[in-house]
């Protein structure tokens, strides 16, 4: 057949190789080219529930924030004592721990006792500092003023934006550690040392405890997982109702684009996906070279 520069002679078949010479420019390429083309290989298909699914963990997520911010309201009006919530959070965690334990399958509890006698130790030592050091957390921002301390709870966007939901057990350092922060700044404002303790536990147990036992129930009971995800974002909404119905409704709006809207959003988007694989594409080494680096 013909050469690559349209001249007559022996037929000379073009190979995709760098180190023999061909009588070929640079960027020549035959008709097969487009024939290893492959479009959107790998691709991942979404279904619309599943999705929701997964996603009604960051609704719940956004739920507690509320749920914390409304127990904090009540708690700076005077409408709930210290010493209930305190009782609160010490039911709902022995309640949350024995479920927790209940779905630990035995290769990862390993010894119950041994176990249990250090999460116990791990407990008391918190709260006895935390208790401990609730007269110098109330007085911590005293020279600061009030608005700039309302300003610093933004740091619970930044615990939303942060937190680990594909693997929230343990939560992310960065997530806790900002939602811990805000608690402390919005601690300090409340009456006494007693109520600033009540809060810091009762962020705990939301910001820390909560996601592991959320995460447990998510890969041992999906119906159940799904059922108390929808309940917290109607605790969510229906306790910030009771402070700020504006602000109930602003929260409604942001868990239905969030589970709903935005689920459905992606599985359009995927639709219309073009993935292209080909020879352009690097190079990757299939095989082992385990026993080569041995």
């Amino acid at each position: 057949r013909m050469g690559p520069d349209g001249a007559a002679g022996q037929p000379v078949t073009w190979r995709k190789v760098l180190w023999e010479h061909q009588p070929f420019p640079d960027n020549y390429v035959d008709r097969r080219f487009l024939a290893e083309l492959r479009r959107n290989e790998g691709i991942r298909q979404y279904r619309y529930w599943a999705v929701v699914k997964e996603a009604g963990f960051v609704g719940q997520q956004l739920s507690c924030v509320a749920v914390f911010i409304t127990l904090w309201l009540y708690m700076e009006q005077g409408l709930l004592s210290p010493e209930r919530l305190l009782w609160t959070c010490l039911v709902c965690t022995l309640l949350g721990y024995g479920l927790h334990q209940s779905l630990t399958p035995p290769a990862e509890s390993g010894c119950e006792l041994r176990t249990r006698l250090a999460d116990l130790q791990s407990a008391t030592i918190f709260l006895s500092f935390t208790f401990g050091f609730s007269p110098v957390l109330k007085t911590l921002t005293e020279s600061v003023s009030t608005d700039t301390v309302y300003a610093s709870a933004v740091m619970l966007l930044a615990h939303l934006v942060s937190f680990p939901y594909a693997h929230p057990s343990p939560p992310g350092s960065l997530s806790l550690n900002a939602a811990l922060f805000a608690s402390v700044c919005l601690a300090s404002r409340l009456p006494g040392a007693l109520h600033t303790f009540a809060m810091l536990s009762c962020a705990l147990l939301v910001f820390a405890l909560w996601p592991c036992l959320l995460q447990r129930l998510r890969e041992n009971t999906p119906t159940q997982f799904a059922g108390l995800c929808v309940g917290v974002c109607v605790g969510g909404v229906g306790g910030l109702a009771s402070q700020s119905p504006g602000g109930a409704v602003l929260l409604a709006l942001a868990l239905g684009t969030v589970t709903l809207f935005c689920p459905l959003l992606l599985v359009w988007l995927q639709r219309h996906k073009d993935n292209i694989q080909g020879p352009w594409d690097e190079a990757e080494i299939h095989e082992d070279l385990l026993h080569i680096l041995q």
